[in-house]
């Protein structure tokens, strides 16, 4: 990877290439080459925005923080063990992984002292870890103090404990017994006021692994605290979010980010998208949303988006939700194929994190201790 991650905002839609290491697999080889190109607006974009983001690619084992700050757009790459689910909050960042979730608080101080001097607002560095297992951690958020987990694997909400792998919360009625066989795939979570209140999961199904031969139209959302069916019939729903009066959710298997009424179920169409939706931020008036091809091996037979196989695109597209149009994208043309989470961070247009395998990716080594 450059050791001089900035690059001046494109007058023009310009492709960008950056090398980045292999990802965390005990896996020897060259290093990744990944192929990006943003649209002309994203710079303007995030500036005006007063933001960046963060995305989790899990199966090239990357975070990548995607910002600009003072006329320059930036895009840095993060090595991370199987990254996809993650949370922010006025605290710090939450990343899980395939084992384990990092927690990496937040250091205004640092950020300000590294050099150059300007270039980063906010500083993340990993400095705990607690062991969950390969419990298929997908989307995360906070629950009054405690970080819930959507644990796929036993079709449960769940949150960490301090002596076993997790401590079970919620999970849907027709799941009838706590089993590690990934039942329904439940998946998105969305958190109202640090509550939890709307999960999607791709059927409703009780026996391992059932979902797969009807999740062409068996989606669901769900109402958490009354475990109630919200809506039904989704080709693999995604991202529950609530924003700005409305519930949010991304149809993955269809293309598309919908508004769902809760009272009665209804869905209406916001925008159609160029990828299959996963990992959805909201800010402000801004939807940023993860998009992601479809691998050659999956098993999509029935589901609507893979008609359109060859068709879709690897990025970040960013919705104006007033309008339900596309302002802005970054593409991944090479390397990238596949996102899992997309989270905002406000206030912050160029932040800096320290991962947990930071050596494996960069030469630059930063220290902290408390004041003396």
């Amino acid at each position: 990877m450059s050791n001089d991650p900035y690059f001046p905002v494109p007058s023009r839609t310009e492709e960008r290439s950056f090398q980045v290491p292999p990802p965390f697999t005990g896996l020897k080889g060259q290093p990744t080459e990944i192929r990006c190109q943003p649209s002309e607006s994203l710079p303007s974009l995030l500036v005006d925005s007063n933001c960046s983001f963060l995305v989790s690619t899990y199966l090239i084992g990357n975070v990548v923080t995607v910002g600009a700050k003072s006329g320059q757009m930036f895009i840095e790459f993060h090595t991370f063990d199987r990254p996809m689910g993650m949370a922010v909050s006025r605290e710090g960042i939450v990343i899980c992984g395939r084992n384990q979730v990092w927690f990496m608080p937040m250091l205004l101080d640092i950020a300000t002292q590294m050099a150059p001097r300007g270039q980063y607002d906010l500083a993340y560095f990993a400095r705990r870890s607690h062991y969950t297992g390969n419990i298929l951690c997908h989307e995360i958020g906070w629950v009054g103090k405690e970080l819930w987990i959507v644990n796929t694997r036993f079709s449960c909400l769940c949150t960490l404990h301090h002596t076993c792998h997790f401590a079970p919360r919620w999970r849907p009625s027709f799941i009838t017994d706590l089993a590690p066989e990934d039942r329904c795939h439940l998946n998105g979570l969305a958190t109202v006021d640090r509550e939890a209140r709307y999960v999607t999961a791709l059927a409703e199904t009780n026996t391992r692994e059932a979902w797969r031969a009807v999740k062409a139209s068996s989606g669901c959302l769900i109402d958490v605290p009354s475990n109630a069916i919200v809506s039904r019939g989704f080709a693999m729903p995604h991202s529950p979010r609530v924003a700005n009066g409305h519930l949010y959710v991304l149809h993955s298997g269809q293309g598309r980010l919908e508004v769902v009424d809760p009272a009665n179920g209804h869905r209406e169409i916001v925008c159609e998208l160029p990828g299959y939706a996963r990992g959805m931020s909201i800010h402000g008036t801004l939807a940023f949303i993860g998009l992601s091809k479809i691998r050659a091996s999956s098993a999509m037979d029935g589901v609507p988006i893979a008609a359109r196989r060859d068709e879709l695109k690897c990025g970040v597209w960013v919705v104006d939700l007033t309008r339900g149009k596309i302002v802005g994208h970054l593409e991944f043309l090479a390397g990238i194929d596949e996102l899992f989470d997309v989270q905002v961070l406000p206030g912050v247009p160029s932040p800096f994190l320290s991962g947990p395998l930071v050596d494996s990716y960069s030469d630059r080594t930063n220290w902290t201790i408390p004041p003396q």
